[in-house]
């Protein structure tokens, strides 16, 4: 009688292990095996980290193994089981792993198939494609879209973390508690005993390094010391935690009536304006998107405010890009002068102040939530409605978007919600956030997710005038490696341009990003379907990239250049200035975030910093090496 060694691997998670029953059932092409018990005399089956062997005996020729069953029934309570994998060793001397990585909750049955990819047309035997299409309507029920708030991408249909399906839920929720992980980033860091002085201003810009004193990071420390130098601010706009703000001026806008007169003085090559913007010397940075957003709120107690600055930045004799004028709001006039290097030494570190507030806003609610986080929501849930587990390209992105779902789901349920963290620390709490967002949408398209594509728009592609450039350095390397390993998985499982216009659940997966994610929006370029090789790895790339790279570049550094709060405030507590020659220390001061706020802010840019559990920690390029040199 044919036998075969069954091998099944449980979970080293918490509580990954079970004391149920476990039976397994062989679904070969020519009949099925009957039920076994997976069960050794006098031994513990299935505990956390095992990996247990069984011998299984039939009485007849089962044919090609196509799947197997396995079905788990109580013992003495509910009990979940995460199950890694199953190997089957045939009489014949072959192996087959059929994967699952999945929870088993309840009672029931889960049906695998071996780990080979599979498209939909290499599907021919009844029974595997009726498992397919099983896999997806089961998958489109657990998996459904919901409009969190209007204007926004779609999420996942749950209103808390434990709502989720359980394969994609944390395997702590410990881990990404915001509450609990704030709290403990504000005890490691002693900031806690200044909590009760909430609304109470510091002193001066010493005293803020009262908050500061357990930080150990290079970086974090360079930017305390040199924090107020224009060559600092500056080179944040390059390669600090938003990079990507930062375009060459090809023109200077009626709304910023900068004249070589104002900047002459800091004109380095006896050159007018005009000729500087001809030669390419000549940066902006605009945030428009904040102009009109309200300002948080929720505190009655302490007024906050927001501006919308235009910088006008250049690049001198040294190759580095330094700040020439500052206007803190969009409209000119009288009451909204334009700050130079030249004013009295406040009156500019103010102005760039406020455009660092701003460019905070900007970095947290668009560059990191909307366009990694909630994107690569998009993404996820449209993979996991539209391609099944044997799918190559589910192979491909699962990992990438693992546990995107479950932090976002975190994220609304306690960060960002109304009331929640996001209101104690941020200007844009109370529903700014939400407004910004709903604006971002408006003007985010596909093309900008497109790496080299958008550098390119904004006129920074040129390594030679434009050198110190790492993010777009890194990043270019980087997207060329992902989009190499993804032409070679494509070349593999698809053969023509035509393999990939037939694949209807590939169509079905593009399709749903961009009707639920972009919400069918023509103007933003997503493609409804792909018709091509080359733009299926495009299309890849963009995914892959947004959900790994791209959100490496723009949270791990938060702690790096955020954590000194002079130099990213959360809030300003006072209005931008209306005039010239009146701004003091004091006044600055008055201006920044009160002890408690700067706690909270503290608190949040450590505990986003940190790496989750299995969470592979992304290497830093050269910016910490330069800045030290």
């Amino acid at each position: 009688m044919p036998s075969y060694t069954v091998t099944v691997a449980t979970g080293s998670q918490w509580f990954a292990g079970t004391d149920d029953y476990i039976y397994l059932t062989l679904v070969g092409s020519v009949r099925c095996s009957e039920k076994h018990l997976l069960d050794k005399p006098f031994y513990n089956d299935f505990e956390r980290g095992a990996v247990d062997s069984y011998d299984v005996t039939v009485d007849e020729e089962l044919g090609e193994i196509l799947l197997i069953k396995i079905e788990k029934r109580k013992y003495w309570i509910h009990d979940d089981w995460y199950l890694k994998y199953i190997t089957l060793k045939t009489p014949y001397g072959e192996y087959i792993e059929f994967p699952c990585y999945r929870w088993f909750t309840g009672e029931g049955e889960i049906v695998l198939r071996d780990g080979r990819a599979k498209l939909a047309r290499d599907d021919q035997i009844h029974i595997l494609k009726q498992h397919r299409r099983k896999e997806l309507e089961t998958r489109q029920k657990l998996y459904r879209w919901m409009e969190w708030n209007p204007g926004f991408p779609l999420s996942i249909d749950a209103k808390y973390h434990s709502d989720l399906p359980r394969d994609i839920q944390f395997d702590s929720e410990k881990g990404v508690d915001f509450v609990l992980n704030y709290s403990k980033a504000m005890e490691n860091l002693f900031v806690n005993r200044f909590m009760h002085m909430f609304q109470s201003s510091w002193s001066d810009f010493a005293d803020f390094e009262k908050i500061f004193v357990k930080i150990s990071n290079t970086i974090s420390e360079y930017v305390m010391k040199h924090w107020q130098e224009d060559f600092m601010f500056g080179y944040q706009f390059l390669n600090g935690c938003n990079p990507v703000m930062i375009r060459r001026c090809t023109k200077i806008p009626e709304k910023f009536p900068v004249t070589t007169e104002m900047v002459e003085c800091s004109l380095e090559r006896q050159l007018t304006l005009e000729q500087e913007i001809q030669q390419g010397n000549i940066f902006i940075v605009d945030y428009e998107i904040l102009d009109g957003i309200d300002a948080n709120k929720t505190d009655p107690c302490t007024p906050q405010y927001l501006a919308a600055p235009i910088c006008l930045l250049y690049k001198n004799l040294e190759n580095k890009i330094v700040p020439i004028a500052i206007q803190i709001n969009q409209v000119p006039g009288n009451e909204n002068p334009i700050f130079l290097p030249s004013d009295a030494k406040y009156d500019w570190l103010l102005a760039k102040i406020w455009v660092r507030s701003s460019d905070f806003h900007v970095h947290q609610t668009i560059t990191h939530l909307l366009r990694t986080h909630l994107m690569s929501e998009v993404f996820g849930i449209a993979m996991f409605r539209q391609l099944p587990a044997v799918h190559p390209i589910f192979k491909l992105l699962v990992a990438h978007v693992r546990f995107t779902i479950a932090i976002n789901t975190k994220a609304r349920e306690q960060l960002i919600c109304e009331c929640g963290l996001f209101d104690k620390a941020n200007a844009t709490g109370g529903g700014g956030h939400v407004q910004m967002v709903q604006r971002a949408m408006k003007e985010l398209t596909y093309q900008s997710l497109l790496f080299p594509e958008s550098i390119k728009a904004k006129g920074m592609d040129s390594k030679e005038d434009i050198p110190y450039y790492f993010y777009r350095d890194d990043g270019l390397e980087v997207w060329k490696a992902i989009q190499s390993f993804t032409a070679d998985i494509v070349d593999i499982y698809y053969e023509s341009d035509q393999v990939v216009k037939e694949d209807t659940e590939l169509q079905d997966f593009v399709n749903d990003v961009y009707v639920y994610g972009m919400r069918g929006k023509k103007t933003s370029g997503f493609p409804k379907s792909i018709k091509s090789k080359e733009k299926l790895v495009e299309y890849l790339t963009v995914v892959i990239f947004t959900a790994s790279a791209q959100h490496a570049a723009v949270n791990f550094g938060q702690y790096d250049w955020c954590s000194w709060i002079p130099n990213a405030p959360p809030t300003m507590r006072a209005p931008p200035p209306t005039e010239k020659g009146v701004v003091t220390i004091e006044q600055i001061v008055e201006t920044l975030p009160d002890r408690g706020r700067s706690c909270w802010h503290l608190g949040a840019v450590w505990a986003l910093s940190q790496f989750q559990e299995n969470e592979a920690a992304p290497q830093k390029n050269l910016t910490e090496q330069l800045l030290m040199s």
